[in-house]
């Protein structure tokens, strides 16, 4: 019998093997540690700076984030660009996630001709580049020259027509509709995967039962994929507090009308950069991207903890 792999590095020399893992591991840890583990490390430290008119700066601690969090000029326009992420995070759980499920689901059943050109047609938005889906929706529901007033009038709902991208109350949602129509190809292609490696011996054992396509789906099949859509829920809100390009390409870096559609991500790079109302502020708008940093290390944690260790018990 071959022997394990456990068993030759344990009897390998010590040298040896450091001189393997320094090999295989060493050009990824220095790239990784470049491009990620510095960059963090530098951002973190430029937030406890401030700097003069003359661009000298000083060490103040952790002054940038009382601004940040108790200063009205500051903590106002933050504290609205944190609840529009939340919203933001908050559609894309209940709509792109159950709708990735069900659409899995369906392209899983036994049978379903043409689930290669589904497939396909389903996730061929996530490849589309951001600034085109941003610049074509906005065509789209434009009240001037859009199609979509059009299209209502033609079903008899015209009178539901509205300017959704110019109001308010309505241009957060429907931006977040947007991303949801783009990227709910990710959570479906993940969780069909996840559905296709499942045993088909349970498959036909409930059939045998008597259990019906829905009933199987919810009574085998999900709880089996608990761990996929869980980390689906995960790669959901990184990416959802690390947005940015849809928002700048529809609504710029101002993220109107009022600062409604205004998140994290838009926030820091007008912190940062600055815009035609403001100066940058690169210690201030480090101190922004600590504090993200920081929210989604938060919301990571509490899954690591809360969830998956549940979701492991019931595995094993």
């Amino acid at each position: 019998m071959a022997e394990s792999v456990s068993n030759i590095t344990a009897q390998m020399p010590r040298a040896k093997l450091a001189g393997l893992l320094l090999f295989f591991l060493g050009p990824a840890v220095v790239i990784y540690t470049l491009f990620s583990i510095y960059p963090l490390v530098a951002t973190m430290a430029l937030s406890t700076y401030t700097s003069d008119p003359s661009g000298a700066r000083s060490f103040v601690g952790l002054a940038n984030f009382e601004t940040l969090l108790g200063d009205a000029l500051w903590s106002k326009p933050f504290w609205n660009a944190l609840g529009n992420n939340l919203i933001f995070f908050a559609v894309h759980m209940c709509m792109q996630n159950p709708i990735g499920i069900a659409l899995a689901g369906l392209l899983s059943l036994p049978g379903l001709r043409l689930k290669g050109f589904y497939r396909t047609v389903m996730f061929l938005p996530t490849m589309l580049s951001v600034v085109i889906v941003g610049f074509s929706w906005n065509l789209i529901l434009s009240p001037l020259w859009g199609v979509a007033a059009g299209a209502l009038k033609a079903v008899g709902l015209g009178s539901l027509f509205a300017p959704w991208l110019g109001l308010e109350s309505s241009a957060l949602v429907t931006l977040s509709l947007i991303s949801v129509w783009q990227f709910v190809g990710i959570p479906m292609m993940l969780i069909y995967a996840a559905l296709l490696n499942i045993p088909e011996e349970l498959i036909d054992a409930a059939r045998v039962d008597g259990l019906g396509q829905f009933r199987i789906f919810f009574h085998i099949k999900l709880p089996l994929v608990l761990p996929t859509i869980s980390l689906v829920s995960v790669l959901t809100f990184v990416a959802n507090f690390n947005a940015f390009d849809l928002i700048y390409s529809v609504k710029g870096a101002l993220a109107g009308p009022n600062f409604a559609t205004d998140i994290l991500g838009t926030f820091f790079y007008r912190t940062f950069f600055g815009n035609q109302l403001q100066l940058g502020n690169p210690t201030m708008g480090a101190a922004v991207a600590t504090v993200m940093f920081f929210i989604i290390l938060l919301g990571l944690c509490l899954y690591l903890f809360l969830v998956q260790r549940r979701i492991r018990r019931y595995a094993f």
